[in-house]
């Protein structure tokens, strides 16, 4: 029986001299591992409580976008992109309330609402349909040069065929008739074959007298159009409660 005590003690001598080894350690891991598990569920109940509060406000610019109640939807955007932009919410917001002024003839409201989208949003989709209708609010104040910088930006290759098309328009609309048969052309090669928005850019490349090819074909001695605009062009189009559409 004493054999047994003895061992006991030794090994009761070897815990204490482990954990008067260790035992700072290990409680000092224990504590933090605590915080950090704290830490990650507090930041996720403050994530959550951010997200709620910023859909509340997205709804109500929605409803007022229904209602057309522009004082409604100017403070619930104000509120939204100052105090939760980095949320999912703020941008779309932004590109409804964007519509909201364009449809209401402020087209430099829109566009300052366009550009905050272009500059806060993490996707780049919602960079993207902001940038297009970036775009078009620029074609329709004759800014040809910003709209064609506009489209050059970097975006999803969905967007392709949308953007080499609003290219187009801005080129065409700019006079530069060669540039905008190119623009449409690469719009035409980026587009679904079964896709009737074709016969909507084809429709636009036939006014400006068809192909570039078919055009320097019928007139050897004109100069040989430029090639091809970098392509950019969608086949998805944006959502319809998303930004200043044209």
């Amino acid at each position: 029986m004493g054999v047994y005590d003895l061992q006991e003690q030794e090994q009761l001598d070897d815990l204490k001299a482990w954990w008067a080894r260790y035992g700072g350690t290990i409680t000092v891991a224990l504590v933090l591992g605590c915080l950090v598990v704290a830490g990650i569920q507090g930041w996720r109940w403050y994530a959550g409580k951010r997200a709620e509060d910023a859909s509340v406000l997205y709804s109500a610019v929605s409803e007022a976008a229904r209602t057309k109640d522009a004082a409604k939807a100017k403070d619930a955007v104000t509120q939204v992109t100052d105090r939760y932009a980095g949320t999912a919410y703020a941008p779309r917001a932004a590109l409804l309330y964007a519509k909201m002024l364009h449809d209401a003839g402020d087209r430099n409201g829109a566009e300052a609402q366009l550009a905050w989208v272009v500059d806060h949003a993490s996707e780049d989709g919602l960079k993207a349909v902001a940038r297009y209708r970036l775009a078009q609010v620029q074609i329709d104040d004759k800014q040809y040069d910003a709209a064609l910088a506009t489209l050059d930006a970097k975006h999803p290759e969905t967007f392709d065929a949308m953007f080499a098309d609003l290219r187009g328009d801005a080129l065409a609309a700019a006079g530069r008739s060669g540039d905008a048969r190119s623009a449409y052309e690469v719009a035409l090669a980026k587009l679904d074959p079964k896709s009737q928005y074709r016969n909507y850019v084809q429709v636009k490349l036939d006014a400006l007298g068809g192909t570039a090819k078919t055009t320097a074909a019928a007139a050897p001695t004109a100069t040989a159009p430029p090639a091809p605009i970098a392509s950019e062009t969608p086949t998805q189009k944006a959502p319809a409660q998303a930004g200043a559409a044209k």
